[in-house]
């Protein structure tokens, strides 16, 4: 018979928190176990190497639905590799975009902080820049909008 662990011990082993095994029991990533004559939680082998493939998931950003994706094809015997795969390449381009996002988030403040003189001076190119940026945007919208 194979030893049970409680969620404290199951915690300690995956290097998860006990909070987060109860979220991904919650949001049906894990089966919920077996519990014992106090009502603790408890955990076998199958549900700690879970715990660990959905810890490597989220550590790769995967999203919860996602992970249910990928638990599911991982579960399913007659799935094919073009199937995860496609998860896979799918979550990879969103974090190209992040990526292709984040580079011109870094640009634009590089510009506008280096343009900043960071002294005594209460003029400051960061502000007019955010301000410049939000009435742009703002006029842009205004104009999508006119009521005749």
């Amino acid at each position: 018979m194979e030893k049970l662990i409680t969620i404290g011990k199951a915690a300690q082993r995956t290097g998860l928190s006990a909070k987060m095994i109860r979220h991904y029991e919650a949001s049906g990533l894990l089966k919920g176990g077996k519990r014992n004559q106090a009502g603790y939680r408890l955990y076998d082998s199958q549900q700690l190497e879970l715990l660990g493939v959905i810890k490597q998931a989220r550590k790769l950003g995967f999203a919860i639905s996602q992970i249910h994706s990928l638990l599911d094809l991982m579960h399913n015997p007659d799935r094919t590799s073009r199937e995860v795969k496609s998860i896979a390449q799918h979550h990879l381009q969103d974090i190209e975009q992040k990526i292709t996002e984040l580079d011109k988030m870094r640009q634009s403040l590089k510009q506008l902080s280096d343009n900043c003189s960071g002294d005594e001076n209460a003029d400051c190119p960061i502000l007019d820049g955010l301000c410049q940026n939000t009435v742009a945007t703002t006029t842009k919208a205004n104009q999508q909008f006119k009521f005749s």
